[in-house]
């Protein structure tokens, strides 16, 4: 039986092609294994972490800062915060003045938690990334951003906004 003529095995791709998609895998691969060590060394998922190490560096911080901080969307956000919460690792408080603003605070558990962890907080590729010049991000950019047409994606669409730890 013959495979469908959209299915593509490793060796069928161009040598160059197949040379990409393994740099692709070793990136996922390093997230990945950074994200699950820390869970296992916390038991907390590493968006979590994150967003407890956003918290401690500016006490009080309102939700909405926190997405923009975080750069993921607002509804992931209070879900992170919710489990946050319930879990004891951060504190939060409605604003007196408007009862909608609900103000962070990381709790002594959540500084115990976050004192023990190496880090990074925001994971491995951010790191990466922030650690690259500026002209190798903007080609990082274009070339991305012409992968992700052709897959049909939209660049700012609702995966651009998930945490990679989600994923």
């Amino acid at each position: 039986m013959n495979a469908p003529a959209d299915v593509i095995g490793t060796s069928a791709l161009p040598p160059q092609a197949a040379v990409v998609l393994r740099q692709f895998r070793v990136v996922f691969n390093a997230v990945k294994t950074h994200f699950q060590q820390l869970e296992r060394q916390t038991g907390v998922g590493g968006a979590q972490l994150w967003a407890l190490s956003v918290v401690a560096a500016e006490p009080g911080i309102v939700v909405g800062d926190l997405a923009q901080r975080m750069d993921i969307h607002q509804s992931t956000t209070s879900n992170l915060v919710r489990t946050l919460v319930s879990r004891g690792l951060m504190l939060s408080r409605r604003d007196e003045q408007d009862r909608r603003v609900v103000h962070l605070e990381i709790s002594e558990s959540g500084r115990a938690l976050l004192s023990s962890v190496p880090g990074p907080m925001a994971g491995v590729l951010p790191q990466a990334l922030a650690q690259l010049d500026e002209a190798t991000l903007i080609r990082l950019h274009d070339d991305l951003a012409t992968l992700i047409r052709t897959l049909g994606e939209d660049e700012h669409g609702e995966a651009s906004r998930t945490p990679l730890a989600q994923l």
